[in-house]
């Protein structure tokens, strides 16, 4: 039978070797805490697209599910295009109008100017036929002074004088008729100047609505091109939240969009762990959903403000009674594994992260 002695030293080895191993295990958690800083307040993050239309219609047809993979530019949604086709038709015709107009406008300020040329002809006439006028009616005025005197002495005929009087009198006369042409002239010529003028503002009025009439055309297409809903990168439909034949407004959310490419950790470390944490030191990663996998990850950037600052309601301790508690800072790490094996994680996975700080 096994003696009382023989059973205390067997207790006090067992007592020794669990003093033992566990002064071991203190000695290597505080070895390993001197050069690391853990947190399981962590989770996968990744880019989450909503996809809204830009336009109210109704679903014609839809080409994808959830967790559908897609890639960038291909068709989600097809909305009915029937009422927007419409609406490019009316632009076209529109514009066609307008171009029209412009080269109606075009041409008569072509005519305009072309009468404006030869209204200054005739001005350019009629003044050469004034100065004619003048040179007769002078000379005709000393012819008439001149028989005048020679009257007195007898030295012409009566006959001589009258018609000299009469000559005089008819230079007058057309130097008067040539200064009204002149006159009739130059008021024509004025006014096909100040129709020129509005021709020309005319062309410039109408090149201005042909310029509305192609932006209406382009944003008629560009509306039709929202009907066709592209997905705006790659990656993967969840949380579909759309039928066919459904009415859908601008804004609302149709399915969401997550990228697998581009996926990130968010650690919430405690303000006492940050001291000797700073960018670009190594991170173990591992996630509960691959036990027996280890990620590898660095230290992109530290959050300027506590988790708190953002919430919905931060904390106001300037009021009521204040209770200091330990704030969370969160930590941005990027993943360095290969692409292949960053693909396994899914946004919103929980994490334990190890940072190493030498």
């Amino acid at each position: 039978m096994e003696t009382k002695n023989n059973k205390n030293k067997r207790f006090a080895i067992v007592l020794g070797a669990l003093v033992i191993a566990g002064a071991a295990f203190g000695i290597t958690k505080y070895i390993h805490g001197q050069h690391h800083e853990e947190t399981d307040d962590a989770q996968v993050e990744g880019d989450i697209s909503p996809i809204i239309p830009k336009v109210s219609g109704y679903v014609e047809r839809l080409l994808v599910d959830d967790n559908t993979v897609v890639k960038k530019g291909d068709t989600l949604v097809v909305l009915d295009t029937r009422d927007l086709a419409l609406r490019v038709t009316q632009a076209e015709a529109a514009l066609e109008n307008s171009k029209a107009n412009l080269a109606a406008v075009r041409a008569g300020f072509t005519t305009a100017e072309e009468n404006v040329l030869s209204s200054k002809s005739n001005l350019q006439a009629s003044e050469g036929n004034v100065e004619i006028a003048q040179v007769r009616a002078r000379r005709a005025e000393q012819d008439f002074k001149r028989y005048e005197e020679l009257i007195k002495t007898n030295s012409i005929t009566q006959q001589q004088y009258e018609q000299a009087e009469a000559e005089r009198d008819a230079a007058l006369k057309q130097l008067e008729v040539a200064k009204r042409q002149r006159e009739a002239s130059f008021r024509e010529t004025s006014a096909r100047k100040a129709q020129s003028t509005v021709s020309d503002r005319n062309i410039a009025l109408a090149e201005t609505v042909v310029k509305e009439r192609q932006a209406d055309l382009d944003f008629a297409k560009l509306q039709l091109s929202y009907a066709y809903i592209t997905a705006p990168t790659a990656g993967v439909i969840s949380r579909k939240n759309v039928q066919p034949g459904q009415l859908v407004q601008v804004g609302q959310s149709l399915f969401a969009l997550v990228t697998e490419k581009q996926k990130w950790v968010i650690a919430n470390f405690k303000e006492t762990q940050l001291e000797k944490m700073k960018p670009g030191q190594e991170v173990e990663i591992e996630v509960d959903a691959y036990p027996h996998e280890t990620f590898k990850g660095k230290i992109e950037s530290i959050s300027p403000a506590t988790g708190a600052k953002f919430a919905l309601l931060p904390a106001d301790n300037a009021s009521g009674n204040f209770v200091k508690v330990v704030q969370r800072v969160p930590v941005k790490i990027i993943l360095t594994d290969t692409a292949e094996k960053a693909n396994l994680l899914r946004a919103g996975m929980n994490v334990i992260v190890d940072v190493h700080l030498d």
